[in-house]
């Protein structure tokens, strides 16, 4: 009954403009292209597109630093939400940051988001602070979770 995700895959030029669209949709301060372009062309970051019949259906962005990997963004089309393509989108980056050498990965999410809540929950992530006005009219949960590369959190991802 769900809807199937062919593929997850680096995200690359051609998909700029269909996630900048999907951004733009869905953010009420959404990145450009340019900027989805300058992100693509940094070194420490990762990007991935969930691509279903050629469409983009959703994606994520992570950052490393040192051994601290730090989610830039994660969007799902509203078609394709509660399919646990987020799940997968967000344990595609978390192998890639765990590959690029790091031990902890930390995102900051909107405080009233209680899908994503149980999401990052179900993923080890725990709230350990709080942005006052991050989103501009809401807060920002800060969450982390330590030591992503143990074999025991890899085994629970699966």
């Amino acid at each position: 009954m769900g809807i199937a995700v062919t593929e997850i895959r680096p995200m690359d030029a051609r998909d700029i403009a269909a996630v900048a669209d999907l951004e733009t949709t869905l953010q009420p301060k959404p990145w450009s292209e340019g900027v989805f372009r300058d992100e693509l062309a940094t070194e420490n970051r990762t990007y991935l597109v969930a691509i279903d019949d050629q469409d983009v259906a959703g994606f994520g962005g992570v950052m490393i630093v040192g051994d601290e990997a730090h989610v830039t963004n994660l969007l799902v089309a509203p078609t394709h939400r509660r399919r646990g393509l987020a799940r997968r989108l967000m344990v595609s980056l978390i192998r890639e940051a765990i590959s690029e050498g790091a031990r902890h990965l930390t995102l900051e999410m909107r405080s009233s988001n209680d899908a994503a809540r149980a999401l990052y929950a179900g993923l080890g992530l725990a709230p350990v602070g709080v942005r006052p006005g991050y989103y501009g009219d809401e807060d920002a949960l800060i969450l982390w979770v330590h030591d992503i590369d143990r074999p025991e959190y890899l085994e629970a991802l699966t």
